[in-house]
């Protein structure tokens, strides 16, 4: 009896350091985060002041006007490019984290410096320099005319297309480091072992090798598709007035229209969808914690 009393409260002593280590944390992010989140979902149920500012009271109009078919065309706009922007820069991520996690280590330091030199120019810069390559006589148009990729009048500038290529070089990087990370603590014997038990060597890569780093491949995921949600500037200087996302519309009611409220509704409705996707992310990894034991067995099968 005594030891179960001992051991329990040597756990209630473990529990409270941790709660005690994770206070500051909490509090950073509660002031930080928190609070300015519930201030912006606030503003969005006031209604606008005819000088720019917020007025008194309180209104769903804000809301309803979400409904307008202007709203989900751009939202949708949103969403699919994010989600395309994804797919790509994790199926190239996988091969170079792979390769990465394989080769030399005298050789490994100087790949991973290629991978991180785009982050010593800065960002502005790059999408300006980009800007200059798809324009009409820019040396990565010409040389897609010149391949067959595209006809001499056919823009790539202002385009979804020009969005979606500057946001896979942007975030590509954020992919790469966790795929690289996961993949360098993989055990690379269990390739081996599912090959000796009859698999080929494109089943043991994808049974065996992608489950294994399935966290990194989640953590990539998150890592680019919440920024790729938000993106402002690669839209604004490579997408134009008809390929707007969300970003752009939200920094329009706020600098333009000084709509507050409808900045903040399209605030929100952000906010939720990253939320969700978070959520989903955390569900998914306690379902894999509770029963990815239960489903080593099946991975040769």
């Amino acid at each position: 009896m005594s030891a179960r009393t001992g051991g329990n409260g040597r756990n209630g002593r473990g529990r409270f350091n941790e709660l005690l280590l994770t206070l500051p944390s909490l509090a950073w992010l509660g002031v930080f985060f928190l609070v300015p989140t519930l201030i912006v979902f606030a503003i969005a149920f006031r209604p606008a002041d005819p000088y720019g500012g917020i007025g008194d009271g309180w209104t769903f109009e804000t809301i309803r006007r979400m409904a307008s078919p202007n709203y989900p065309a751009i939202i949708w706009r949103t969403v699919w490019l994010s989600a395309v922007a994804t797919l790509i820069c994790l199926t190239l991520a996988v091969p170079v984290g792979y390769c990465l996690s394989r080769i030399d280590r005298r050789w490994r330091q100087w790949v991973l410096l290629l991978v991180v030199i785009p982050f010593w120019t800065n960002f502005l810069v790059r999408v300006f320099a980009w800007k200059s390559l798809l324009a009409t006589n820019g040396s990565f148009r010409l040389a897609l005319v010149w391949l067959g990729a595209l006809s001499g009048d056919q823009p790539i500038l202002f385009t979804p297309a020009a969005i979606l290529l500057v946001l896979v070089y942007t975030y590509l990087p954020f992919a790469i480091l966790p795929v690289y990370a996961a993949a360098e603590k993989f055990d690379f014997s269990l390739l081996e072992a599912a090959r000796d038990l009859g698999a080929s060597s494109g089943r043991a890569f994808f049974r065996v090798f992608l489950p294994g780093i399935s966290r990194g491949l989640a953590t990539a995921g998150i890592m680019v598709l919440v920024p790729s949600l938000g993106s402002y500037v690669i839209p604004d200087l490579v997408g134009g007035a008809t390929s707007e996302m969300l970003g752009n519309k939200i920094a329009q009611y706020v600098y333009t229209e000084r709509n507050l409220p409808r900045a903040s509704a399209l605030s929100a409705i952000l906010t939720l969808v990253v939320a969700a996707l978070l959520l989903l992310f955390l569900w998914w990894s306690l379902r894999r914690n509770r029963f990815g034991g239960d489903r080593k067995g099946e991975l040769f099968t």
